[in-house]
């Protein structure tokens, strides 16, 4: 039990849950009720931040989902033309998260990340459409073992004012191996490798790390109609 709530605070959020504690304690000094409210946004920054363990699929060819939410969009895209990927749209998952997921991020498969690029933007509600071109945003280019190529972006929202990147370009990466983190709710799309169809479906919950999105080995592409537990 205890392990489902005490569990690892990324260090990211260190600095926030200091400022958030500061903040609490000055609003005590001033007012009981502000600091209770102090103290309760203090405990949400810290559940904001939490940094699960996660089990990843080790089989060859699983995509896995990046991030924590809720599968918004499923369509065709042409990933961010800063990654230089072509013209050619590709199948794309879009997964939303809101304040209370997980918000690390994780590396959907096996592979090099070839280019990374960042391009500011506006901060539109991440659940729109037109978020994906229009606002801040950091995308990856990643080069999977077999030469295929996926891309993935964390998407600012209407909250999130500042997206962390924590890897490098040319570094080996491992699926489910954190990437990053978006501060404070968001979103992240995929950009599924040419041929490769989604399994699964809108409003589908995902778990970062754990949640598979696609086969490249599969052959069939119907959505999985199961889930996991998590």
């Amino acid at each position: 039990m205890l392990k489902s709530v005490l569990v690892p605070i990324n260090p990211a959020g260190w600095p926030f849950i200091a400022i958030f504690a500061i903040a609490a304690n000055l609003m005590w000094w001033a007012n009981t009720w502000f600091g209770l409210i102090g103290v309760v946004l203090t405990l949400w920054c810290v559940y904001f931040f939490r940094d699960p363990e996660r089990v990843t699929p080790t089989r060859e060819g699983l995509i896995i989902t990046p991030a924590d939410g809720v599968v918004q969009l499923i369509d065709t895209a042409v990933p961010p033309p800063e990654l230089d990927m072509g013209d050619d749209a590709r199948d794309r998952v879009c997964v939303f998260m809101n304040v209370f997921n997980v918000h690390v991020n994780r590396v959907p498969i096996d592979g090099i990340i070839r280019r990374i690029a960042y391009r500011p933007g506006r901060f539109l509600n991440a659940s729109l459409d037109k978020a994906s071109e229009h606002n801040e945003r950091e995308s990856y280019r990643l080069e999977t073992d077999s030469g295929d190529d996926i891309a993935f972006v964390q998407i600012a929202g209407l909250v999130a004012r500042r997206i962390v990147c924590q890897v490098q370009e040319g570094q080996p990466v491992e699926a489910g191996q954190r990437f990053g983190l978006i501060r404070f709710g968001s979103r992240v799309d995929v950009y599924l490798p040419k041929g490769i169809k989604p399994l699964v479906v809108v409003g589908q919950t995902m778990t970062a790390g754990e949640s598979i999105i696609a086969d490249m080995k599969a052959k069939k592409t119907e959505p999985l109609r199961e889930g996991r537990a998590s």
